[in-house]
């Protein structure tokens, strides 16, 4: 590999934004590893910025520097495909949660009522809300 296919750890951190003890503390947890030492400083390659990358979306996604790891380390396709429709699945019931929130704030938004918590429309939503988080395993509210 050319010298010039190399960069430095602060090259690396600006690319996402990050401050570069961010990916020495990724280095730490052995999320990121770094290519190789040219006197006594870290350098980096491309693929270094793909597994950069790759934790900043795992990140976005709610995943901890824990679960990250987990997944990065996984080598059985079985296994990784485990964990991470385990986390698709919470995924999903955040992703329903922030709509049930955002159809709420919308309704807010556009209520005329003095005291929002007092508008019937807003009433009816709290209660649907808390009947479906109410549902026990078999369907029925408890």
């Amino acid at each position: 590999m050319k010298s010039s296919d190399w960069m430095p750890i602060g090259e690396l951190a600006r690319q996402f934004d990050l401050a570069p003890h961010v990916l020495r503390h990724w280095e730490a947890m052995g999320l990121l590893t770094p290519a190789a030492r040219v006197s006594g400083r870290r350098r980096y390659t491309s693929d270094h910025t793909v597994r950069v990358l790759t934790i900043i979306r795992a990140k976005a996604a709610g995943m901890s520097l824990e679960q990250i790891r987990e997944i990065l380390a996984v080598s059985d396709p079985a296994g990784r495909q485990t964990l991470l429709q385990r986390h698709h699945a919470e995924l999903e019931r955040r992703m329903q949660e922030i709509a049930a929130s955002k159809t709420l704030i919308e309704h807010i938004m556009r209520c005329t009522a003095d005291d929002f918590t007092q508008c019937p429309d807003y009433r009816r939503m709290v209660a649907s809300a808390t009947e479906l988080e109410n549902l026990g395993k078999d369907g029925c509210v408890v």
